[in-house]
């Protein structure tokens, strides 16, 4: 009878290795079923699911792959495989996996613990575990204020109680001060395509409406109407119009004086350089104005601007604005609408965005991401980031630090 055997090889990495020992095994006309290697600090672990025909001496293919292990370095193990458990991992392919993601500014051992130790409570398996994130250093100070980290799981297995499960990670998200994303590891998952982000507390650090009635010393009061709408507290269209009559009598003149002391936030040029430089496209869907869309178009060559536009006459500030309000259902709408423009699906879109207006267009792509969001979002949103900036997204699309373009 042929025989199924694992090998598990590990040592100190460098060239070559892995070509030596597949050579032994060609040399012995050896299938190899399955093959998987990691890395780790230029330490290898090599791992080789291979078939020994029937009638062939086993005892002189392992007696060479030792010898050219020892002379390599290496330890090498042997594991007999049943052809029972190989047509179980057979039959596993193509079944549907998810992808696991910790963020975070460094990431501990209590962080690992803790969310794998979920992930087995719920009967999921760990079948891969990758490093997205460049090294962190070990110095600290300000530099470790800077830093990101992230780990990739892939995970196999069936939950049956998602919302258990996602409800416990959100305390660990909560206790331990990261993040973690779970999402279906699918082929729209690897071919995204356009990415829309809410503008305000998003893509710049401060809400404009807010820093615009500071203008018109009307700062608390709107400030205040701000905070109870993205909470989901009133309706959003109703509170964007009590907040923009209290600019009535500013000279247009604020608005430049304003978008010059916008910030953006961590990551967003790193970000849209990068989706840029691949090709993706991009749009910002606010509920601030256009303005301030624009100015942010020009600095981060965005695709798509959409946003509330601001009455001037005679160059001074209504405290009206014009057109359709840009509000939660009218982002979902433009979400859909740039989409089909693009000929993108749905599965192939992000959006980004903070507050409960931001829900909709969440929902509607195929990836949502509550970005330092508010309470409410981050617990309706399928995905949070809290910990790292903009650029983080990447890492739930894929990328690793070390690719570019």
């Amino acid at each position: 009878m042929k025989e199924l055997l694992l090998l598990n090889i590990s040592g100190p990495d460098r060239p070559g290795l892995t070509a030596s020992i597949t050579g032994v095994l060609s040399s012995h006309l050896i299938p190899v079923l399955d093959i998987g290697q990691a890395v780790i600090h230029d330490h290898l672990a090599l791992g080789m699911l291979v078939e020994i025909p029937s009638g062939s001496d086993s005892a002189a293919i392992m007696k060479d792959l030792l010898f050219k292990a020892h002379t390599l370095g290496l330890q090498l193990t042997f594991t007999p495989v049943t052809e029972t458990e190989y047509a179980r991992w057979v039959d596993e392919q193509g079944k549907t996996r998810h992808l696991l993601s910790l963020l975070g500014r460094r990431i501990t051992a209590e962080h690992l613990g803790q969310v794998t130790a979920i992930v087995a409570a719920h009967g999921l398996n760990i079948d891969t575990i990758n490093r997205l994130s460049g090294r962190v250093p070990l110095e600290n100070g300000t530099e470790s204020d800077i830093t990101k980290a992230c780990v990739e799981f892939s995970v196999r297995g069936t939950l049956q109680n998602e919302a258990k499960f996602r409800e416990e990670l959100l305390i660990v998200t909560d206790t331990l001060g990261i993040d973690i994303a779970f999402q279906e590891d699918n082929i729209f998952r690897r071919n995204r395509r356009l990415v829309v982000f809410d503008m305000d507390s998003t893509v710049i650090t401060s809400e404009v409406i807010d820093e615009l009635a500071l203008e018109a010393g009307a700062g608390a009061e709107v400030a205040a109407v701000t905070e109870r709408a993205m909470r989901g507290e009133l309706d959003f269209s109703e509170s964007l119009r009590l907040r923009v009559s209290k600019l009535a009598g500013l000279d247009e003149s604020v608005l430049e004086r304003v978008a010059k002391r916008l910030q953006l936030t961590e990551g967003a040029e790193t970000l849209f350089g990068r989706l840029h430089n691949l090709g993706f496209k991009t749009a910002i869907l606010s509920g601030g104005f256009t303005y301030f869309g624009r100015y942010l178009q020009k600095k981060l060559n965005v695709d798509y601007v959409y946003a509330n536009e601001l009455e001037i006459e005679n160059g001074t500030l209504t405290g009206r604005v014009i057109g359709e309000v840009v509000d939660g259902k009218r982002k979902a709408e433009l979400l859909e609408h740039i989409a089909t423009k693009e000929n993108i699906r749905l599965e192939q879109t992000i959006a980004v965005g903070d507050g409960a207006n931001d829900l909709p267009m969440l929902a509607k792509a195929g990836l949502g991401i509550a970005f330092r969001a508010k309470p409410i979002v981050r617990e309706s949103a399928r995905q949070a980031i809290s910990t790292l900036g903009l650029d983080a997204i990447l890492y739930l699309m894929g990328f690793r630090d070390r690719d570019s373009v």
